[in-house]
This record gives structure tokens, C-alpha cells and sequence, in this order.
């Protein structure tokens, strides 16, 4: 329930910008991952606190409708900017102009003061909700989720760089943005040390996990949904197939396992649940290439990007989820494995070193040499007594991140700076 704080303003409704991914859309695919889920989830946990949310984002087909009800309080809008369909994030500042017009017209047709905070999230949205903020007397909210400084710090190989109109539409939004949401303490390192953000407009609010959906259970009845054998050794990846993900790392981990234990092959199967996104779009059979060149065709098994239903099953029907990422804001996979009782081999970047205790919930590992992770990979297949500890303590790892402390979070920042922006006390939905 609402607690009214000294003074009469509240946060009523938020307009959440996503401009180039909708939360419709089907996560592991394209554009879409990690920032879908904690939108739509974020929304959801927001509107149970009596705030509700809209959340414009780019029309990709002509036969969408201008609004869909997503969640009880949790509205989306559709807006028109550029082709429907077959355009590149990298082409959409091009479309920021009709984007925008699209946002101001909808907030116009409604009495002033609509919405209370703007919340972008990813720098083409926080560009956005810069002009938006100026128009409506509002504060902005910004969440980068990826950054290009640091992406540029850890590339991949076959990755390219992140280009200079994204550092420098980065460096303006956080220059306007009243609050900066950094999803880990060291993500709030960076936008401070790097981006030059003041320290006193840097929120740390780590994202969640649904506990609901995502908790432990049968392994047996898993395989048997999803078809694998009950006595596989089963090494899981989740997300988007493209070079900033690592999935060539899992492989070639795999096939240095198969060549010191050959013994292994019968009952080892790597599973790659996801769809090709960003440069992986260039080279779509690029981990079906890469397994024949490796020569572990026949362990390898592709599945496309699930819901989060089945998605749950393949965390549980798996003995290890690899999550080899170059960086992570965060790292949901991660989290929602542990939820489910699968202990996590992750590299040790980014917001992986929050969401798995190393050495209790999973494993982290320095750096993407095949050698290394092959070793920490066979270690926990190896041990059946030391995955089941740690998936025990997974369980309990995650519990501590549920979107509804995410969101009672958010709404004290967007609560914080509407009292700066006002110089007005306000109220806080708890």
C-alpha cells in the first residue's frame, strides 16, 4: 500500500522508453534479451505498488495495434518510426526525430502531467527521454544496460567496436539524466570513472528474477519434456548466439573435454538455446560451422529462443549453464539458472561477479582460453556431489533477488528525483 511522505506529490505513472526492442517481443532473439525481461517484470512488480507504467517502444509490423494491455497496469505503446520491419539498430538514430514525435503526440492528446518520471532504458531511448523530459517538466530516469566504453574495453573476437555516435549519445544522456539506475556497484564504477556521471545521480538497483517460474524441480521430468536422455552430462547456454555472448567459448571447450576424455562423448550434450542477434545475424549457421570444424556435430544440440516456462525446464534438465559472456550489466541467465537449482560456469566480467558467488552458487573464470574453461567445466560435471551443493546454495543465492525489492527500488529513485527536480517532499509506493 501507498505510505504518503511529508508533501502531496506521488509517482502515478511512469512512460517507460525501450525504442528499439519491445517487451512483446520473445526474448533469445534479435534485438531482444536481459533489458526485455526486467522491463516487462519491472512493470508488472510496479504496478502491484500502484504505479503504472506505459512503455513506448518502435511499431515493427504494420498489423500491431497503437496500444496493447501487456500486465494490468502495464501498458504498451506501439509508435510508428522508419520501415516496419529489417532495420538495424544501427540505422535506428535515424528515426529518433519521428520516434519522439510519436512519443510527444501520444503524452499530448491526454491532460498535463500525465506521467510523473520518464524511465529510458539503453542510450537511443535515454536520447529520447531527454527532449521528452524538457517538454513534460519531468525527470528522466536512465538505464544504460550495455555501455559502449566498456563493450569497446572487451571485445570479442569478430566483434566490432562500438561506433563514436553511440559514446557520444551516451555521454549526453548521462550529462541530462536526473537519475543514473546501474544494475551492479561495479557497472556504477563504470558510469562514474568512465562517463564522468556524478556520483550523487548513480542508483544501484540490481535486477530480479521471476521466483515463481523460475525454481527448482525434476530433472527426470525435465529431460523428458525437452527430450534429452536421463544419464547425459548436459552443458546449457541461454541468450543470444553473436560474438559478445561467448558461445564459441562453450564449444571449444567442449570439443578440448571430448579430446583429453574421449570416454565423455557418449553422454555429453551441449545445448544452445537462443537465435543469431547483432553481428551474429551476419553469420547465422556460425556455431553450426564452428561445432563441424571442431568435429562435435554430434553433441550439440540447437534449440530455438524459448518462453519462460520451457526455458525453466532447460535449466533444470541442465548440469551446468555456461554463461561465457565478454560482458554482462548483469546477467540474468545466470540468475535464473541458480533459481532453479543449476549451479552456473560464468566469466568472470561485468555483473556476472554479482549475480554467481564464486566457488558456492557456480564457478567464474578469468578470461576465454577453451583450456581454462574446459577445466572449471569438467570439475563440476565431474563431481556430482559438489553440483548438488552448489545448486542448493543457487537456490538460495537467487532468493535474494526477486523483481519485487527491484521495484520497491525503483520507485524510491523515481520518487528521489522527483523531490530534487520539485524541491518537494513526495510520496513512496511501498
Amino acid at each position: 500500500m501507498p505510505r504518503l511522505a511529508v508533501g502531496r506529490r506521488r509517482v502515478n505513472r511512469v512512460a517507460t522508453i525501450s525504442m528499439h526492442t519491445s517487451p512483446l517481443d520473445q526474448p533469445g532473439t534479435g534485438d531482444a534479451g536481459g533489458m526485455n525481461v526486467y522491463i516487462v517484470e519491472a512493470a508488472k512488480r510496479l504496478a502491484a505498488l500502484g504505479i503504472e507504467t506505459e512503455i513506448f517502444t518502435r511499431r515493427t509490423a504494420r498489423d500491431l495495434p497503437p496500444a496493447v494491455e501487456l500486465a494490468p497496469g502495464v501498458l504498451v505503446r506501439h509508435v510508428t518510426a522508419g520501415p516496419y520491419e529489417d532495420l538495424d539498430k544501427e540505422d535506428l538514430p535515424g528515426q529518433l526525430c519521428a520516434f519522439l514525435s510519436g512519443v510527444l503526440r501520444t503524452e499530448a492528446t491526454f491532460d498535463p502531467g500525465r506521467y510523473d518520471v520518464i524511465h529510458s532504458h539503453y542510450w537511443l531511448s535515454g536520447q529520447a527521454g531527454w527532449l521528452a523530459k524538457e517538454r513534460w517538466g519531468v525527470p528522466l530516469v536512465h538505464t544504460m544496460h550495455t555501455m559502449a566504453k566498456v563493450k569497446n574495453l572487451l571485445l570479442a573476437d569478430g566483434d566490432r567496436p562500438e561506433p563514436t555516435v553511440r559514446v557520444l549519445g551516451e555521454e549526453q544522456v548521462v550529462e541530462v539524466a536526473d537519475r543514473l539506475v546501474a544494475n551492479t556497484a561495479a557497472e556504477a564504477t563504470e558510469l562514474i570513472e568512465l562517463y564522468g556521471a556524478p556520483r550523487s545521480r548513480v542508483s544501484v538497483v540490481n535486477p530480479g528474477v521471476n521466483l515463481t517460474t523460475f525454481r527448482p524441480g525434476s530433472k527426470g521430468v525435465a529431460r523428458s519434456r525437452l527430450g534429452l536422455p536421463v544419464g547425459a552430462r548436459v552443458l546449457l547456454f541461454v541468450g543470444r548466439i553473436q560474438p559478445l555472448k561467448g558461445p564459441d567459448t562453450l564449444l571449444r571447450a567442449a570439443a578440448r573435454m571430448l579430446i583429453e576424455e574421449p570416454e565423455l562423448r557418449p553422454r555429453l550434450i551441449v545445448a544452445c538455446v537462443g537465435g543469431p542477434s547483432g553481428n551474429g545475424r551476419a553469420r547465422p549457421t556460425h556455431l553450426i560451422d564452428l561445432a563441424a570444424e571442431l568435429g562435435i556435430s554430434d553433441v550439440v544440440r540447437f534449440a530455438p529462443p524459448a518462453p519462460q516456462r520451457e526455458l525453466a525446464d532447460w535449466y533444470r534438465a541442465a548440469d551446468v549453464t555456461v554463461v561465457p559472456s565478454h560482458n554482462e550489466s548483469f546477467g540474468l541467465v545466470a540468475l535464473e539458472s541458480q533459481a532453479c537449482g543449476t549451479p552456473v560456469c560464468a566469466a568472470s566480467v561485468g555483473g556476472l561477479r554479482t549475480a554467481v558467488r564464486d566457488g558456492v552458487s557456480g564457478l567464474l573464470v578469468e578470461g576465454h582460453d577453451p583450456h581454462d574453461w574446459a577445466q572449471a567445466l569438467r570439475r563440476l560435471i565431474a563431481d556430482p556431489n559438489l553440483r548438488a551443493a552448489m545448486g542448493r546454495d543457487a537456490v538460495a543465492h537467487a532468493a535474494a533477488f526477486g523483481w519485487s525489492a527491484t521495484a520497491a527500488r525503483l520507485a524510491e529513485v523515481y520518487t528521489g528525483a522527483m523531490a530534487e527536480l520539485h524541491r518537494t517532499p513526495v510520496a513512496v509506493n511501498l
